[in-house]
């Protein structure tokens, strides 16, 4: 993957995929907000059946590994959370593209989300956790930011000052394991989870993503398929004129 060394990240596009992730995030809060003016229990039961419940994931329900990041709790939090996202997001989307985003984001937040049914594991007493906000999929997307272009510097929004992407990223991490000693050690945990998930596939991923990879692998085999077709015309072809010649 391309590394760049120096440069500076202004304020970003809002298009493609992040922007697309951004929507849906918002039009989940808005959509939960709304009703729980109409009727508070419908909300909480939805909220129950997106959330991520660690014993209900073990229970069967395991699309709440990735539905809990569009369950959102505060206005401010919120707004902090998609700020990050679309900053970070179109920044490596515009790198690297949609497929690649949508694939680190959605790993991260699944490992996020495992890393919470892990903690569960170890320490049931831990039994009321739930997970919602897409902090693990940005933490993976941190990492990947860190890793790609640390000596990039990065706005701080809305603050008239920059920061270089490694020390950025170390102080978000520093913050983390430092949370990791408070009554929020299970948020803490999962965003670990989530970078540590980020930075996996970063390591083990093709350089344009696993789909891209996946759909040259399947043209490759199509097109090892016509070679071995016309390969066997041709030998038929042949036996059919020597044939002919003997006749």
């Amino acid at each position: 993957m391309p590394r760049i060394s120096s440069g500076v990240l202004g304020f970003p596009d809002f298009r493609g995929f992040t922007r697309s992730l951004v929507l849906w995030n918002l039009a989940a809060y808005f959509l939960l907000l709304t009703l729980g003016v109409a009727s508070r229990p419908a909300a909480g039961e939805l909220t129950a059946l997106l959330a991520l419940l660690p014993a209900a994931v073990l229970h069967g329900y395991i699309w709440q590994l990735l539905t809990y990041s569009l369950i959102h709790a505060g206005i401010l939090g919120t707004a902090f959370e998609l700020l990050s996202l679309w900053f970070l997001g179109s920044f490596l989307e515009a790198n690297h593209g949609a497929r690649w985003l949508a694939e680190i984001f959605f790993v991260s937040v699944l490992g996020a989300g495992l890393a919470a049914v892990a903690l569960y594991l170890a320490m049931p007493a831990g039994a009321g956790l739930v997970l919602y906000g897409c902090y693990g999929g940005i933490f993976g997307l941190l990492i990947a930011f860190g890793v790609l272009y640390a000596d990039m510097d990065f706005m701080m929004f809305p603050l008239p000052m920059s920061i270089k992407a490694k020390y950025l990223v170390g102080v978000y991490m520093l913050i983390a394991l430092a949370m990791l000693f408070s009554a929020q050690r299970a948020f803490a945990f999962s965003q670990l989870g989530g970078a540590l998930f980020g930075y996996l596939y970063l390591k083990m991923a093709p350089r344009r993503g696993f789909a891209f990879a996946g759909r040259e692998s399947l043209y490759g085999l199509r097109n090892r398929y016509y070679r071995w077709k016309r390969r066997r015309a041709a030998r038929k072809f042949e036996v059919y004129m020597r044939k002919h010649r003997d006749n």
